[in-house]
């Protein structure tokens, strides 16, 4: 009898569980091929050095179930394992419509914020099927397999209660396109890099602080971005075009940030910038991290002095959205399947049009309007949000990938 055809038939519940040591899956089939049983569902998990093995195979031929018994129980005693068979009928409970993945990082993670996370999909409507840790360093990320209830209002409920209980939670659809090839777009200024450009460039011109006081005014969008950044500019005037060379030496990029290009990159993924920046900086970054989109505003330079002005399609909110959508249809990849990454509200329009709106240690307008948010210094986390695990992450990093 074939395993899809055991909806109504008897089935046994093989549950081992003991200290993990090699052979023990192999071990434990090799004792039930003897018995001519089709295997319904197997699940493993591995903590601190403990496994417990679960099979869920057919009833064996009739009379033999007490042989079987007998032999696993004997093959778990000589392996000093512990063995549980449950009789019942057919599979697991059919699944709820409904399917979401949550990943909850936390530094730490706390059985205050689980127990919270874990109520509240309950309270929704959730069932967990199945939990799965992405991470342990540099925080801890936790992944669950939800089903039961619709993944945006099971996100309403999860996102609201994530900063009071000090951890981040994303909750994204589950199916195929979460590992398909997707695109990832960044913001470049105190996202990909520690820095703000158009601050450096003012360090040189003398006008740092004055800068400073306009572009934080507009991050918090108590400004218009292209008014500032006029503004802003304009105090560049007469700068000699070879402090453009010490701007970029003077980049410093985010921790985790080559990381995070480098694993997405050997994963398939599409990586691009969108910058309120210059692309003096920009296309730097993109030669040197082997980005495949980049696109910012460009400092006019004359006979070798800066301007004082930019030119050509100026990169402000709405800009960095349109990006994001020419990027993707450059790319060949849905909208739905981009990530959007970000820490200013010129960020908004982006996160929100992306299928992932991260917010990335960001003002609280935007940690509130974004889809999920990661409040740790390192960008790499991210990759955990989509699914990447710690171990993949060290496998990319010790390939040189551009």
């Amino acid at each position: 009898m074939s395993a899809s055809q055991t909806t109504d038939v008897p089935t046994l519940l093989v549950k081992i569980f003991g200290k993990d040591r090699p052979g023990i899956t192999a071990g434990l089939f090799d004792t039930l091929a003897a018995y001519s049983v089709d295997v319904v569902d197997i699940e493993q998990v591995v903590t601190r050095g403990r496994i417990v093995l679960c099979a869920l195979v057919t009833e064996p031929p009739e009379g033999l179930e007490g042989d079987l018994r007998a032999t696993v129980h004997s093959w778990a005693e000589s392996m000093k394992m512990q063995a549980e068979i449950i009789s019942g009928m057919g599979d697991n409970r059919p699944r709820g419509l409904g399917r979401s993945l949550v990943t909850v990082l936390g530094h730490p993670l706390t059985a205050e914020a689980t127990a919270a996370i874990t109520s509240r999909i309950t309270r929704a409507g959730g069932n967990i099927d199945r939990i799965f840790r992405l991470a342990k360093y540099p925080v801890t990320a936790v992944e669950f397999a939800v089903s039961g209830v619709e993944t945006e209002p099971l996100r309403t409920a999860l996102v609201t209660d994530a900063a009071r209980l000090g951890v981040d939670v994303a909750v994204v659809g589950a199916g195929l396109y979460r590992r398909a090839q997707r695109l990832v777009v960044m913001d470049v200024d105190s996202t990909l890099i520690q820095d703000e450009v158009i601050e450096l460039f003012a360090a040189h011109a003398g006008c740092e602080d004055e800068v400073a006081g306009v572009t934080a005014a507009a991050m918090r969008g108590e400004l218009d971005f292209e008014q500032s950044l006029h503004a802003r500019v304009a105090l560049l005037e007469g700068l000699d075009a070879s402090v453009v060379d010490k701007v970029r030496s003077e980049v410093r990029l985010t921790p985790g940030a080559r990381t995070l290009i480098r694993t997405l990159k050997r994963l398939g993924y599409q990586v691009g910038v969108v910058s309120g920046g210059f692309t003096q900086v920009t296309d730097d970054l993109k030669e040197r991290l082997g980005l495949d989109f980049a696109q910012a505003n460009t400092l006019e330079i004359v006979d070798g002095k800066l301007t004082g002005r930019v030119t050509g399609e100026i990169v402000d909110r709405a800009g960095k959205a349109r990006l994001l959508r020419r990027f993707a249809a450059e790319a060949g990849v849905p909208l739905s399947q981009t990530v959007a990454i970000g820490d200013g509200a010129n960020d908004l329009d982006m996160l929100n049009a992306a299928g992932l709106g991260v917010a990335f240690n960001a003002k609280p307008v935007v940690r509130e309007a974004a889809h999920t948010a990661v409040n740790f210094p390192f960008l790499d986390t991210v990759l955990y949000l989509l699914g990447v695990t710690r171990e993949e992450v060290e496998s990319a990093d010790t390939l040189d990938v551009g």
